[in-house]
């Protein structure tokens, strides 16, 4: 199976609106920037982005919710965003907030093929309106579904042509559980090597999981917040 794409526009071109879409990433760390600039460039709506987070005004997804392209957003962090705090208050903007690791553990879920998991977080908050609540050994849990996904789009340091892919840092964060969970994966890679060229000892995620792979180009790697200390005179 030839996993290899040209860029971007050839891994998403299937992609059509109403699409449910994973997005790795964490922050703006370790996020598929040039298949988010391809989605936009597509034109593509009515998609709901499974995210930790929904990027800034002018980067990440935050470029989607610019061209009202997201109708739903998972996610569990949702701030520097004037656009999507606009568009979640008017109503325009269907949100879903998700304890962080409720996210990742239902991730998790999806990717080990289990239909769901109960979780101790959110019991008795807003978080567990609707959902089944059971007791075990003296404590409530929730009943917390995995995801139903049909494209994760992921960013990795390096990967090969058979899609086994190594993440740098931080930047591994929310990519290998949702590489593991989409049911079509989309990789994007900053170096990208013949097989055999990687250690198999630091593979992240098995090229099993990939399904297409291409090397992305002009990486801005952002910082959201510097923080530096003060200079000691």
């Amino acid at each position: 199976m030839k996993k290899v794409v040209s860029g971007a526009d050839e891994a998403i071109q299937d992609i059509p609106s109403g699409a449910i879409l994973m997005l790795g990433g964490f922050g703006l760390c370790g996020i598929p920037e040039n298949c988010i600039a391809a989605l936009v460039k597509k034109g593509i709506n009515n998609l709901t982005c499974i995210s930790n987070n929904a990027g800034v005004d002018d980067f990440g997804i935050g470029l989607m919710l610019q061209k009202k392209q997201v109708k739903k957003m998972i996610s569990s962090y949702v701030g520097e965003n004037a656009e999507f705090e606009r568009q979640m208050l008017s109503g325009e903007l269907e949100v879903e907030l998700v304890p962080q690791g409720t996210l990742a553990t239902r991730c998790m879920a999806t990717a080990y093929g289990m239909p769901a998991v109960y979780l101790l977080a959110g019991y008795g908050t807003e978080v567990a309106d609707g959902k089944e609540v059971r007791n075990f050994n003296g404590k409530n849990y929730l009943l917390e579904n995995a995801f139903n996904s049909d494209f994760a789009i992921v960013k990795a340091w390096k990967g090969d042509t058979q899609g086994n892919l190594i993440f740098k840092d931080t930047a591994r964060n929310f990519n290998p559980l949702m590489a593991m969970a989409g049911k079509i994966t989309i990789a994007e890679v900053e170096e990208l090597v013949e097989p055999g060229i990687l250690d198999p000892n630091f593979i992240h995620v098995p090229g099993i999981y990939v399904h297409r792979i291409f090397q992305g180009l002009h990486y801005e790697k952002r910082i959201e917040q510097r923080t530096v200390r003060k200079v000691s005179k």
